[in-house]
């Protein structure tokens, strides 16, 4: 059994409240729950508006298919429009 984790820190410049932050997030978060099947969470920064820390865990036979979900993932995160990767701290198990 292989464990990976990705910790996303994210900024979003477009917003100005906590509401709209999480009008941004709600649906980045969802989309890597959905589409990866992985455990995802807000883990930090909660009370800013404009930045973001998203956790996600992943469970997998083989280092291959955890570092495959983690490839998507930040794959998935830098794509998304409104939000802005500016760090990544990812680790396999």
């Amino acid at each position: 059994m292989v464990v990976g984790s990705l910790e996303l820190h994210l900024r979003m410049d477009g917003c100005r409240t906590l509401k709209e932050k999480r009008r941004v997030l709600r649906p980045l978060i969802e989309r890597l729950r959905r589409d990866l099947r992985a455990s995802v969470a807000e883990v930090g920064d909660n009370d800013l508006w404009n930045v973001a820390t998203i956790g996600l865990a992943c469970v997998g036979p083989s280092r291959i298919a955890v570092e495959s979900v983690l490839d998507s993932a930040e794959q998935i995160a830098n794509e998304y429009g409104e939000i802005r990767v500016e760090g990544i701290l990812r680790e396999v198990y």
